[in-house]
Parts: C-alpha cells; structure tokens; sequence
C-alpha cells in the first residue's frame, strides 16, 4: 500500500506577521463522559499563555486512542478540573504569541508537539497553549494535517524503541498493533536502527507493514504468534490483555531475561508478576512529550526515512465521527482533525 502523498511547504524564512487571536473560538467540547456523540461544538474563550507557554493557531488536531477513552471516562478523565473540556494532545499550527521577542519559536513559526491536557485545554479547538519545551518546528515536507498526526504516536514509538528497548542491529523485537498510530512508527524506527521487526497485524495490513520495514508479518486473525515466533528480545505490547490474553501470551515468546514493555494502561493487571514468573524483565511505559525528540523525528520525517500515515481527515464540526470511527478499532496510522486553513 503506497503512503499518501506528501505535501511540500515553502522553505521556511522569516515567520509571517500574523493578527491578535480573537476573545472567543470554535472549538469540540465535551460536558460530561459519554459516548462519541458527547462531542459537540462550543463557542469558548481562547486561552492565554503564561510563563514560557506558546499560543498557536491550530490548523490541524491529532486523534489519538488517550482522546476517546477520556472522552468516555477513562484515561485522564480523573484530571479534568472542569466541563465543557476540549481534548487533544496533538497539534500542528502557527505560533501567535511567544513569551520574549528573541524566543526559537516566534510569531508566525509553523510548529508541531503536544498539548499539556487536561492541565490546559486541548487541541480540539481554534487555538491552543503549549509548553515551549513540547513543540518543535513543523516538518517543511509535510502539510499541517500529516504534522498533527505524529506527536503523540512518535514520541512514545521514540520511547520505546529507542530508550527503552534501546533498537540496534540483530535485536529481534515483536510489535503489537503495529498498523496504528503507534505502531506504525515503532515498525519503522525499529527497522531504521536494525532490529530484526515482527510485526502482528491483520490480513489487510500485512503487505503495508512490510512495507514499513517489518521483517516478518503475523496475522493474528488466522496464526497465533507464539506459534509463529519464539526467543525474541523484547515485546512492544500495544495491546495488553484486553483481546485474547495478547499480553499473557507475549510472555512466552521472549528469551530468557527478555524485555515486554506494556502501553495501555490497565490492559495487562499484574503484568509485573507475570513476567517475573516467566523469567523476563518487565516495564509499563508513558508519552514524554519532548520536543526536543520530537525535532528529531522531525528530520527523520523530512529525509523520508520515517513516514506518517493519515487514514482518516475530519473537520472539527464532525469530531464525533472521528471518536466514533477511531473505536472501530481499524484504523490504519491516524486519524487527524482539520481546523483551520493554513
């Protein structure tokens, strides 16, 4: 399956002039937990920046899986200190205001990171505050919509990849889920750095993971993949326990003294002890929204040896149909909501 194309932006030069923000904003807001149809749009005030805070004209939001589950009062839903909410951690946009006239980021500057929600608003909305240490310049080989699509999902594939199963050359790593949001990256930072990839994914997927950079596929629809794979180094769990025992099972694929990295929260309960029993190390793992990495994904993406795929394009108004398609639990890469024009 072939990515979609990549739009090319203008070289980037002096950033633009660009006009104060409004007093109020459209924006996809939640009132309470519910369902995807609990999405709805609001008329909010835009948020200010404070202390070394970026405000940016979103032009395009990511849709990450954290995005439903708090929606439907799971995943950081406890945090949230007031309704209506805005949720979003990804965004893609231009920089309004800067904290100091000499700032890296100023006015005008495309950029690209995560969001600090619930602690702010999110990224669901027609401007945003972002931590100037969680942002990075846009990618210039990629349009607006295909830099909302990274953050979130390349920083923690980042993460694991390359801090915690530290990839190199000859290490054979096992990939959950990896035609996702996550994995879909994982695959191929796992590959550029010389790990041996397998890859699990279902039927339709199989072809476009090798494509990836996965060594070999597993389609769980038809092969268990501890009959398939054995000895392996470390497993990348995206999964958990939540569909046919995946975490349990992955157990017993890996080496003596192997790694397993759990990612959803709460799919695997007593994970630690389970590996302990199986004679493997064990650790959960949580995003780290550094810009910094993220910069390097960036360069990465511009050089072409890292690739985002975007499933699905949403405008804000039908963010509950974004929800609603993400819970299907098909989507290919990601799925991104268009906000603005850029």
């Amino acid at each position: 399956m072939r990515f979609r194309p990549l739009r090319s932006a203008p070289p980037s030069g002096e950033p633009l002039p660009v006009p104060d923000p409004p007093e109020t904003m459209r924006a996809a807001a939640f009132d309470a937990p519910g369902g995807a149809d609990a999405l709805h749009e609001a008329s909010i005030g835009v948020p200010k920046p404070v202390m070394s805070e970026l405000l940016v004209r979103v032009v395009a939001a990511g849709v990450n899986p954290i995005d439903a589950k708090t929606r439907g009062g799971a995943g950081v839903s406890g945090e949230i200190p007031a309704y209506p909410s805005v949720p979003g951690f990804d965004v893609s946009g231009i920089v309004v205001k800067a904290p100091y006239e000499s700032h890296p980021f100023p006015p005008g500057t495309e950029v690209f990171g995560m969001l600090s929600y619930p602690r702010t608003g999110g990224a669901y909305a027609e401007y945003a505050v972002i931590p100037t240490l969680s942002v990075a310049r846009k990618p210039t080989s990629l349009s607006h919509v295909e830099a909302a699509g990274v953050p979130l999902a390349a920083l923690t594939a980042w993460g694991l990849v390359v801090e915690t199963a530290h990839a190199h050359e000859g290490q054979r790593i096992l990939i959950h889920a990896a035609s996702g949001g996550v994995g879909h990256f994982a695959v191929q930072l796992a590959a550029y750095f010389g790990a041996h990839v397998t890859a699990t994914g279902s039927t339709r997927n199989a072809s476009w993971l090798r494509e990836l950079g996965a060594a070999s596929v597993i389609d769980y629809t038809t092969t268990r993949f501890e009959d398939a794979v054995s000895e392996v180094d470390v497993v990348i769990d995206l999964v958990g326990n939540t569909h046919a025992d995946t975490g349990t099972r992955s157990l017993t694929a890996l080496r003596p003294g192997g790694l397993y990295i759990i990612v959803p929260t709460g799919s695997f309960p007593g994970y630690a002890e389970a590996a302990a029993a199986a004679g493997v190390r064990a650790t959960s793992y949580k995003v780290i929204p550094d810009g910094g990495a993220l910069a390097t994904v960036g360069r990465l993406l511009d050089s072409g040896a890292v690739q985002v795929y975007i499933d699905r394009v949403f405008d804000l108004a039908d963010a509950a149909e974004a929800h609603a398609e993400l819970e299907k639990g098909h989507t290919r890469g990601k799925i991104v909501l268009r906000v603005s024009d850029d």
